[in-house]
């Protein structure tokens, strides 16, 4: 029994190590967050047995949980480069129609003028009123996302053919997006559609930093950033991972003696079982 309970520690622990390689790998990824193993101890008994005269059975993985802590802001200076200070997500949607949620807020324009992120995928934003920034769409919790529209930036004044030229572009911390032009016009383009979700945990994992909203997760909550449970949007700035590599290489320690020590333990097995087998011969 003792080979299959340090066996069984073996692999917690080979997981542990696998969790934390990955953190370390990541601590330069925009956005991304580690993740912790969560273990169990396995104990069974017989219905009439005294349980104080058994011991356990091994460990067990109950789970690879992610940390949806906040990471460090790190200023950037380039417009559209957005960060979250609080709670959301920004909600972008992919070629194939795909609606997913990130924290990385690294976007660009590409050659159709759509806001995309470093997937491609587009900026969903609420639709206003191009002269006042007013919300065409008050979101509620009925609000899902086919009531968002994709974020473009003309680059002359309406799209008009001979309106004038493009000369800035602007995010408020509500995510309201502006676009300024030569004759000193000023249009609204949007504003950025945040997500929230009542069990972030429940979200899963696509790579890049995006979610999408599973049954445990929950639908999302459509809303705008800087209001009620959303952060404020920081235009010029972008989140990093919240990896502490400090806290992950004392971590790394740790999940190595461990390892180390269910070999130990295994090695001990064996040469006593070795040591009896001879005994019999």
């Amino acid at each position: 029994m003792s080979f299959y309970i340090s066996l069984s520690g073996l692999k917690a622990s080979q997981t542990d190590l696998s969790t934390i390689s990955n953190n370390v790998a990541n601590v330069g990824s925009t956005a991304f967050k580690k993740s912790e193993v969560a273990f169990g101890d396995i104990f069974a008994a017989a219905p009439m047995q005294t349980t104080n005269q058994v011991s356990g059975q091994g460990v067990r993985i109950q789970g690879v949980n992610q940390q949806f802590t906040q990471g460090t802001i790190e200023t950037t200076d380039k417009t559209l480069d957005l960060a979250i200070t609080g709670e959301g997500y920004f909600t972008v949607k992919g070629e194939d129609g795909l609606v997913s949620y990130t924290r990385n807020g690294a976007m660009a324009v590409d050659d159709d003028r759509y806001v995309v992120d470093t997937t491609g995928a587009r900026v969903q934003v609420f639709a206003v009123d191009p002269d006042t920034g007013t919300k065409t769409v008050t979101p509620s919790t009925s609000t899902t996302p086919a009531d968002l529209t994709d974020l473009q930036i003309p680059t002359t004044y309406k799209g008009q053919t001979d309106g004038a030229q493009l000369t800035s572009v602007g995010v408020s911390k509500e995510g309201l997006v502006s676009a300024v032009y030569a004759d000193g016009s000023t249009v609204y383009l949007g504003q950025v559609a945040m997500a929230a979700f009542n069990s972030q945990e429940g979200l899963r994992q696509e790579g890049d930093a995006h979610w999408t909203s599973t049954v445990a997760s929950g639908t999302p909550i459509l809303g705008t950033a800087n209001e009620g449970m959303y952060g404020a949007v920081n235009s010029g700035s972008l989140e990093h991972s919240n990896v502490d590599i400090t806290e992950e290489l004392v971590a790394l320690i740790a999940a190595q003696r461990n390892f180390q020590a269910n070999s130990k333990a295994i090695e001990a097995a064996n040469t006593l079982t070795t040591t009896i087998v001879n005994m019999r011969t």
